[in-house]
């Protein structure tokens, strides 16, 4: 299929697509220990498949790889999929169209390390992050919209770590944080808006340590704070502004440089705070 999609430029996309609907088949998923989640003989069999598949895919999403016809620029939708693994590291998604809408990330690794994805609209809204490691490790949100509105996260570990968000708008509005460990570690959020309307941060860690925030605006308006831990230590405010004032729950509110602070930085606003006056 990946040879004929390559071959019949007219109807590439609808050889992407087929491949796309594979994944997004019935699939229940490998547990930690490698035992298929249903107890299907075949399930191991059936999960080399899938990781071929979107071995394929990243392969021609490459932009170092001129051998491959590039992909890139096309609609993927993964839409409800279940991912027990796959690697799309380096690769480029710049269709108009990428959704992971609805998508399961149940087990093992998921790579995006070094990902780009630009113009556009990505989508996992209503994604579940129950148990795969997923990586977002030096990942590249440019223009665009980025969608984890009503996203789950509720076991494993999501890695943002020294990703650059410089999308229009990453929306993680009405997130669920329960247990997951959610990592933006040294990430640069430079323009644009992110915003966590209404989440709700109720176990688990959420770390923005050593963020860069140059730009733009992170708005946790509606936010409920009732027993994740979510650090800001040693982040870095130069320009950008994180707005914390309209949480409605703060019952354990973010912890910055171990209350060693004497002054909050310029671009952090708690709740109780007045805005700053412009200059």
């Amino acid at each position: 299929m990946a040879g004929l999609a390559d071959d019949w430029t007219e109807r590439r996309q609808t050889c992407i697509d087929v491949l796309c609907a594979y994944l997004r088949m019935p699939y229940p998923g490998i547990l930690a220990e490698g035992t298929p989640a249903d107890g299907d003989s075949n399930g191991q069999a059936n999960r080399e498949v899938r990781l071929t598949v979107i071995r394929t895919i990243r392969d021609h999403l490459l932009t170092a790889t001129p051998q491959e016809t590039s992909w890139s620029g096309y609609d993927l939708d993964f839409t409800g999929a279940v991912f027990d693994g796959g690697d799309f590291s380096n690769a480029t998604f710049s269709g108009d169209k990428v959704r992971f809408t609805g998508a399961t990330f149940s087990s093992g690794l998921v790579s995006f390390y070094g990902a780009t994805f630009s113009g556009g609209s990505l989508g996992f809204y209503g994604s579940t992050f129950s148990g795969s490691e997923v990586l977002f490790r030096g990942a590249t949100f440019s223009g665009g919209s980025v969608n984890f509105r009503g996203a789950t996260f509720s076991g494993g570990s999501v890695n943002f770590r020294e990703a650059t968000f410089s999308s229009d708008v990453v929306n993680f509005d009405r997130a669920k944080f329960s247990g997951s460990e959610v990592g933006f570690y040294g990430a640069t959020f430079s323009s644009g808006k992110v915003s966590f309307y209404g989440a709700k941060f109720s176990s688990g860690t959420v770390n923005f340590d050593r963020a860069k925030f140059s730009s733009g605006a992170v708005n946790f308006d509606r936010a409920k704070f009732s027993g994740a831990t979510v650090t800001f230590r040693t982040a870095q405010f130069d320009g950008g502004v994180v707005d914390l004032r309209d949480a409605a729950t703060w019952s354990r509110p973010p912890s910055l440089d171990d209350g060693l602070l004497t002054a909050l930085p310029a671009g952090l606003l708690l709740p109780g705070q007045l805005p700053r006056p412009n200059p």
